[in-house]
């Protein structure tokens, strides 16, 4: 049985990851008109209303309605969670595969650097970079990517040890392909399912950090939409309206849920040890 067969049809986790991935990217990408009213707009006489048929989802400080934030909010945790994961991974990537081809001094030098990241919390050195830097989504990307492409970096250089001396690497070699060409048309390559799923694994952990650094009032501009500024906005009123912080709660809940589980999915369908399952 394929790996592509058993990923599609014998596991709940994928159908219900991937779900939920396609719904949260369509929700960004279409918020606008989706969105029941403009992320702007407010309405002082209808300030921390409960849901109702003008507000499905009810409105929190100054009347905003609590749906349009919700919509918009996935918008912003798809920018910053897909320009992370991507700058993150193509700095691993690209570190990774010299430290484990190059070996020797080379690689020594690039791990004790991933050892020296890795050895602070990376959420607290995000904290540090946009507190320095100030709120704003480029400088939430700048901070998530500073220390996440460690983790593709390790992983890469470990496939790249394993893969080197493969037969077609040797026969590469001795056809007078240099060390460029060989990681760019033969390891990386062999490499792209454990990074595929580490990629997946890592889309979430952005999404959480994001609306971590946000709710603190470090992450987007005070005013963007937000499911961190959104929630950090209903705790102070979950006694009269916690819808506020509820629902993009559960919007944030899910979508971690979704992808983790679509994650782990994907590395079951390619792992071997699972043929026949």
């Amino acid at each position: 049985m394929s790996t592509a067969h058993r990923f599609r049809l014998h596991s709940w986790g994928a159908r219900f990851g991937l779900a939920v991935a396609c719904l949260w990217v369509f929700t960004a990408l279409f918020a606008p008109w989706l969105s029941p009213h403009s992320p702007d707009a407010i309405d002082l006489t209808r300030e921390l209303s409960r849901p109702s048929p003008g507000h499905l989802l009810g409105t929190g400080e100054n009347g905003i309605d609590v749906l349009t934030h919700v919509l918009y909010g996935a918008r912003v945790s798809l920018e910053v969670s897909f320009f992370a994961v991507v700058l993150s991974a193509a700095v691993g990537i690209t570190l990774g595969g010299i430290a484990g081809y190059a070996g020797g001094l080379v690689d020594e030098a690039l791990m004790r650097l991933v050892d020296v990241l890795l050895a602070f919390p990376g959420i607290l050195l995000a904290l540090f970079i946009t507190a320095v830097l100030g709120p704003s989504l480029a400088n939430v990307v700048f901070a998530l990517s500073f220390t996440g492409w460690t983790g593709y970096a390790r992983l890469t250089r470990g496939q790249v040890l394993t893969l080197r001396e493969r037969d077609y690497v040797q026969a590469a070699r001795a056809l007078g392909s240099g060390p460029g060409r060989i990681l760019v048309r033969h390891l990386l390559p062999n490499a792209a399912g454990p990074l595929l799923v580490q990629a997946t694994f890592a889309l979430p952990g952005a999404i959480v950090a994001e609306a971590s650094l946000s709710f603190l009032g470090l992450g987007v501009p005070p005013g963007t939409p937000s499911w961190g500024a959104l929630v950090d906005q209903g705790t102070q009123y979950l006694l009269v309206a916690p819808h506020v912080a509820v629902f993009p709660g559960i919007a944030l809940a899910l979508t971690v849920l979704g992808f983790n589980l679509l994650g782990d999915a994907l590395r079951d369908a390619m792992d071997p040890r699972h043929e026949g399952r």
